[in-house]
């Protein structure tokens, strides 16, 4: 079933063009991803989608009672209630249900009721069906999902009854996809909602969304996740929509294969145009020969010209260069002690990093990445412990918070005051390569972008040629083509680098260590992300074996032969449990025979007017009946994991 389509949806903010006939089609079950540079409208038309933004012309479709649910960028929930009680706003509708039904229970054991024998079959029959209702719309597990969502989006630790006002802004950006999560409305639309999110969470929301039944369009910068979780690829680019099947990975095969395909019909056709146009020219004069030629030009008029396929977008282009080689020692921690206060962060923290290496650091939200970072930087305070730099180190730091570029400068002024004995032709040139280029060089530095003022803080670390990078989630507010470049740029890069990134594309690519912080200390695992996942899998297998083997008191001289009787008796157990469940199979589902029975029996008697007219008998009978319906619903469930 279509949950959404978009017909020519186009929008224009002043006389520039930002999407032209937009078409969008979204079916149940579908997950398709949003892609293009930043500013190319991917925003502009979710928020269209969503009914927060008007449009020039066109149509935006949905069936009735479709529900949509949307989460901006960076959209942070603010309530004054607790963790808990927001959580518990979603499911008002079931609570309220479940309200009705208790106030029910205490009607049908009101004596006046039971007197009148229509009323009160009219109730227990609304009262059956709200029971239903209830039950199949979760009103059994509502709570189970918040705690479920919760412990996904890393708050299982958390005390619930905190107040939300009090969390910081990344907490309340992920308490905020928790509570658009447990909505699960019919289509989810998600604007980069892996912002904020350690790998242990991305991981979770990949595996929540896989699963999810509804459709989902979502905008992110995160390859990784976008292979995960996507079917389909909608490209926007030049104001212009292009559909592509497959994950983010086959989108981009797919594409150059459309561009190749697309460029050789033009090629042809303009081999085919330009012969005719010389056919035409040499025998339109003769007598001869015009007939065919203005045969031929007729031909010409026919053809619908192909245009020139559009190539890749203008794209940064830059490199990482140093002004000289480090020694081979490039930093050494010893017993690094790092606290907020009376909250220590780490301490006793050892780390040594060496010329060449390219060092990830991971590790959960708070577990003290950046602070770590800071502290090299010197813009937090050590407690103790000592950092020492290496012999011709020169350190360049980009701050994920990009603290220092809040300046009221102009982007010109802003590199160039860094570096005054450049000419201006030169620095010029270098903004141009990170793409600011005309008037864009003259903006305010505090009215750019999230991702322009990270292009502006990468093109003032390439100029410092530091032999050393020091990079704090270097990619985020930067679109796909900019990580990639980004990428290659580091990965030619002559110096040593030691990154912080949740960016598992980008682990996997420049990473040559991983230095897990977990609990102040460090990990090392030599490799890229995916080796560490690969490593960390099998500690966990080595874990569960040596518990495994610290239960058994079996003697080596002996463990031959209680091998094969081993396998023997888990064989005779297996069996032993498969008879037992086919038997409780066969019981309960004549329990449940005789109980339903027994309960048409009751409900009967129950209408029996020498009954109802009883109050005590009415009520005894009564309790009866939601016994036995308790006890029905008990046996389906254990029916139910049974046969599963």
């Amino acid at each position: 079933m279509i949950v959404l389509q978009c017909i020519n949806i186009s929008k224009s903010f002043g006389v520039d063009p930002i999407l032209t006939n937009i078409k969008l089609d979204i079916q149940t079950g579908e997950r398709v991803a949003l892609v293009g540079r930043n500013g190319a409208g991917k925003s502009t038309l979710l928020k269209i989608i969503a009914g927060q933004l008007s449009y020039d012309s066109g149509q935006v479709m949905m069936p009735k009672g479709t529900e949509l649910g949307y989460l901006a960028q960076n959209t942070g929930l603010e309530s004054e209630l607790s963790i808990w009680e927001e959580m518990l706003t979603v499911f008002a509708p079931l609570r309220k249900m479940e309200k009705q039904i208790r106030n029910m229970e205490q009607q049908m054991s009101d004596p006046d009721l039971l007197a009148s024998q229509s009323r009160y079959e009219k109730l227990l029959k609304e009262y059956d069906q709200l029971q239903l209702t209830f039950k199949d719309n979760g009103g059994y597990q509502y709570e189970a999902d918040i705690r479920g969502v919760l412990s996904g989006m890393n708050f299982a630790d958390f005390d619930y009854n905190t107040k939300i006002s009090t969390l910081s802004g990344g907490q309340k950006t992920r308490l905020a996809l928790a509570k658009l999560l447990l909505t699960k409305p019919d289509l989810l639309i998600l604007d980069e909602p892996t912002n904020h999110l350690d790998i242990a969470t991305l991981t979770w929301l990949e595996q929540y969304l896989i699963n999810y039944r509804g459709a989902i369009l979502i905008v992110s910068h995160d390859r990784y996740f976008l292979d995960k979780i996507v079917t389909e690829v909608v490209e926007i680019s030049r104001t212009k929509s292009t559909k592509f099947t497959g994950n983010y990975s086959s989108y981009l095969e797919e594409k150059a294969k459309r561009y190749e395909l697309e460029l050789k019909q033009y090629e042809k056709q303009q081999d085919e145009v330009a012969k005719l146009e010389d056919f035409i020219q040499r025998n339109i004069a003769r007598a001869s020969t015009t007939k065919r030629a203005q045969s031929r030009r007729k031909q010409l008029d026919r053809m619908t010209l192909l245009d020139r396929p559009a190539g890749s977008e203008k794209s940064a282009s830059f490199s990482f260069t140093i002004e000289r080689q480090s020694g081979n020692e490039v930093l050494r921690t010893t017993d690094l002690h790092v606290a907020y206060g009376e909250e220590t962060i780490f301490q006793s923290l050892d780390l040594a990093i060496d010329r060449g290496e390219s060092v990830a650091l991971i590790g959960p939200n708070g577990a003290g990445k950046s602070t770590l970072l800071k502290a090299l930087m010197k813009n937090v305070p050590i407690k103790n412990g000592t950092i020492r730099f290496g012999s011709n180190v020169t350190v360049g730091y980009y701050d994920q918070e990009q603290a220092n570029l809040k300046s009221n400068k102009l982007v010109l002024h802003e590199l160039w005051d860094d570096h005054s004995l450049l000419p201006e032709k030169e620095i010029r040139t270098v903004l141009g390569n990170f793409l600011f280029s005309g008037d864009d060089v003259l903006k305010p530095v505090s009215t750019l972008s999230g991702g322009e003022k990270a292009r502006l803080a990468l093109a003032k670390l390439m100029i410092k040629k530091a032999n050393l990078l020091i990079l704090d989630e270097p990619t985020n507010h930067l679109d796909l083509d900019a990580k990639e470049i980004l990428e290659n740029a580091l990965i030619d890069y002559p110096g040593t680098l030691l990154f912080v990134s949740h960016d598992r594309y980008f682990l996997n690519r420049l990473a040559t260590r991983m230095a897990e912080l977990v609990d102040g200390e460090i990990t090392n695992y030599l490799g890229d992300y995916d080796y560490y996942v690969e490593k960390k899998d099998e500690m966990k297998q080595r874990e569960l074996l040596i518990q495994q083997e610290k239960g058994q008191t079996i003697s080596s001289s002996l463990e031959s032969n209680q091998a094969d009787k081993r396998s023997y008796e888990q064989d005779k157990e297996a069996k032993k449990a498969e008879r037992q469940r086919l038997r409780r199979i066969e019981e309960i589902e004549s329990q449940i025979d005789t109980l339903e029975s027994t309960l048409a029996q009751k409900e009967d008697d129950l209408c029996d007017p020498s009954i109802y007219s009883d109050h005590e008998k009415a009520q005894t009978l009564q309790t009866e009946i939601d016994e036995a319906k308790q006890t029905i619903e008990t046996l389906m469930e254990e029916w139910e994991q049974l046969q599963e």
